[in-house]
């Protein structure tokens, strides 16, 4: 840690998308968040079945890895099921969340409460077997929710969730942290250009608040800019909060 670093002031990292799909980038994330925090400060948010296509099963080179992960101290939370939106959204809202604020993986923006607490009920299961330890909390892919999702996470017995604006307890209501996770996107030029410029912009505010997030994601080891950009943004954060875990928060 460096001699500046407040340390009342916290950093929570987190790794988007884990899964097999996605196993060779989850590593170089990895391995470029741990150049400025420890291992077990460095969130996995991990996806049973990304998109239908990768199952995370038990016994697997996979399952194995990500159980030394877990045994080395890092927090795991349940993404999702499949990361993937099939629903049929009714309002114009929901709508317009689904097709502007992520690419089809809004999973749980329209889900019924009753779908949305066996999805997590069932990855939380699954991901408490392979790792042998209690799930921190879970995180909706695309950090959107619905209603149903909602109200399923308390009954989920989640204690920690998070969206794009705060960090809160399902259970008791309680908001944990309160600002802006710090994100980056790469499936278009558009994109990544406005993702840059927000990793510019955001740093400065998020030095001033107690608390500040950053989360990324497989698709930005395709854009070595965007990998630049998250190893300056979070070298940058060290020097005013220090990496934390997010059980903390249930703590302070």
């Amino acid at each position: 840690m460096s001699s500046d670093t407040r340390s009342d002031r916290r950093l929570f990292l987190s790794i988007h998308d884990v899964g097999p799909k996605f196993e060779r980038q989850v590593e170089q994330l990895r391995a470029l968040l741990a150049r400025h925090a420890p291992v077990d400060r460095i969130a996995l948010l991990v996806v049973p079945d990304h998109w239908g296509e990768a199952p995370l099963t038990r016994g697997t080179a996979f399952a194995t890895k990500l159980r030394g992960w877990t045994d080395a101290g890092a927090e795991v939370f349940v993404h999702g099921w499949f990361h993937r939106d099939d629903s049929v959204h009714s309002g114009r809202a929901a709508r317009l969340k689904a097709r502007h604020m992520t690419a089809g993986e809004g999973e749980f923006l329209g889900l019924s409460h009753g779908e949305a607490l066996r999805r997590m009920r069932d990855g939380r299961h699954l991901i408490e077997d392979i790792t042998g330890r209690p799930a921190t909390g879970f995180i909706a892919p695309a950090w959107l929710y619905g209603a149903g999702a909602t109200a399923a996470l308390a009954d989920a017995g989640f204690e920690i969730a998070e969206n794009h604006r705060r960090v809160w307890n399902p259970a008791t209501g309680r908001v944990l942290a309160c600002d802006p996770v710090l994100t980056w996107a790469s499936r278009s030029r558009a994109r990544i250009l406005s993702s840059l410029a927000a990793a510019r912009v955001l740093p400065p505010v998020l030095r001033a608040l107690p608390t500040a997030r950053i989360g990324v994601h497989p698709g930005d080891t395709t854009v070595p800019a965007l990998l630049d950009s998250i190893d300056r943004a979070v070298g940058g954060m060290r020097r005013t909060h220090a990496p934390a875990r997010y059980a903390d928060l249930l703590a302070a």
